[in-house]
């Protein structure tokens, strides 16, 4: 930890938040050019008060970036911390002058756009009710008031009359919630949209736009296998499309980018699939591929991890740390993720001994031993690691189990099985041949199982034959 760290950083590792002071791989200018819309403003917020290393490049860049928007709120919050971690700044001093202009600007085409809603009410035209609508509800999202947004792309859905009409809204009430936060309405709004029949020329335009959606939803719900299964659906399309426009309906830069679900994608799947799963469903995935392209390291990574060289795939995801932890959708996730990597690995990495030093471990996994020993504890007591630690030897040593013993429960437990279903049956017979069935009402042309059925207790002696005449007998 630097000296010089503000003490905004130094509260907010106090507090458990993460703050990264390492400088990340990227360029900030190069990287928040990929993106376009708020989006460009949140990211470099969570930048500015996540990085004490990049804080006050990036709260001003994001300063300057909501000063372009119609958000006052998001400007005020953002000016806020920037005050805060440099009171000194002449530039952490909040433009007034730009709040007021901005209102007056926000309150009066808000009276417009109600006065015209109103109009296109009066005139009962339906497709001007519905862009009255849409015109509302985007204004409403630009100044951040996102459940009157959310309102207003909601009414406007009575008033579509075309698929097309339906998917343009649903896409913007999606981004609404996606920025809100709402993942469980994001998931069914993604579901409603991929269930409304369209072209197949218009369905393959949303179909990435979909995948990455749910997959962010997915991810933001920690249901990170799912996650990897949706990003590594997502059509290559994409990123075609942002190469040759980035405005393009078929880009997604106002929440995500090709790199984006790359990196998603990969990680999710790393953490959560075995090697077959990784070969067959990542590496050997024709349409996630040229995503995995734009982000060669994990690419790396996740053959280092089929190959069974653990320490190289957990070094690779180690050096990128501090950009994964920038992440605005991420840097919740990252840690879990990358333990989840970890443990995987240490249960593949024990499978072929019988003992293991926690040195070796630590060593082969480029972690200390007490961080190896948390990690062996909770796999142990999960189940997920049959093994113990022998603290006094320093070992992890696999838990031997009697073969004659496991075979000796094994057959335990189906003898009594086959006891509790043998008395089961015999109660019923006794139960029959006493009169005490509850018997269902007789319905006309239904017939009664004949004696010959039975046969089979006749040549038994004992009960057996007992409870055949009794049966025979009951059923006449």
């Amino acid at each position: 930890m630097a000296s010089h760290e503000p003490s905004f950083f130094k509260q907010a590792r106090a507090d458990g938040k993460i703050v990264v002071s390492d400088p990340p791989k990227f360029d900030l200018d190069a990287y928040i050019a990929n993106y376009k819309g708020k989006t460009r403003a949140l990211r470099l917020f969570h930048i500015g008060r996540t990085s004490s290393y990049l804080y006050l490049e990036a709260l001003k860049a994001a300063a300057l970036e909501a000063k372009r928007g119609i958000d006052v709120g998001l400007y005020k919050a953002i000016a806020g911390v920037l005050l805060e971690v440099a009171p000194d700044d002449p530039e952490a001093e909040l433009d007034q002058a730009w709040i007021d202009k901005t209102n007056r600007e926000v309150a009066a085409e808000t009276i417009r756009l109600e006065g015209e809603l109103k109009g296109y009410k009066n005139n009962l035209i339906k497709e001007s009710i519905r862009m009255g609508y849409d015109d509302m509800g985007c204004h409403y999202h630009q100044t951040g008031h996102l459940s009157e947004a959310s309102k207003a792309f909601n009414k406007e859905r009575e008033f579509c009359q075309l698929p097309s009409h339906v998917a343009i809204m649903v896409m913007r009430l999606i981004n609404v919630f996606i920025e809100q936060e709402s993942w469980t309405s994001v998931e069914t709004n993604v579901q409603k949209l991929r269930s409304l029949p369209q072209k197949s020329g218009e369905a393959e335009k949303l179909d990435a736009k979909l995948s990455a959606a749910s997959g962010v939803a997915q991810l933001a719900i920690r249901n990170y296998k799912q996650a990897a299964l949706n990003f590594m659906e997502c059509n290559p399309r994409m990123i075609q499309a942002r190469m040759d426009d980035p405005n393009s309906d078929e880009a997604y830069n106002e929440v995500v980018t090709p790199n984006d679900i790359a990196t998603y994608g990969a990680l999710c799947a790393l953490a959560t699939m075995d090697r077959h799963e990784l070969q067959t469903q990542v590496l050997e995935n024709s349409s996630f591929r040229n995503y995995l392209e734009l982000e060669p390291h994990l690419r790396r990574a996740i053959s280092a991890f089929v190959a069974c060289k653990y320490s190289l795939c957990l070094e690779i995801l180690e050096s990128y740390r501090t950009d994964y932890l920038l992440d605005i959708h991420l840097y919740k996730h990252f840690n879990e993720l990358f333990a989840l990597v970890r443990d995987k690995a240490i249960v593949q990495y024990f499978v072929p001994y019988s003992a293991v030093s926690f040195a070796s471990l630590a060593q082969s996994f480029n972690a200390s031993e007490n961080t190896i020993l948390h990690a062996l504890g909770e796999l142990i007591k999960s189940n997920a690691l049959p093994a113990r630690l022998d603290m006094e030897r320093g070992l992890l040593v696999e838990e031997s189990v009697d073969p004659r013993t496991e075979m000796y429960e094994q057959t335990m437990e189906a003898a009594q099985q086959y006891e509790r279903t043998l008395q089961q049956r015999l109660l019923r017979m006794e139960i029959v041949m006493a009169g005490l069935e509850v018997k269902a009402p007789q319905l006309k042309g239904a017939q009664l199982p004949q004696a010959d059925t039975l046969m089979g207790y006749e040549g038994q002696s004992g009960r057996g034959s007992r409870t055949a005449r009794g049966l025979k007998a009951y059923f006449g």
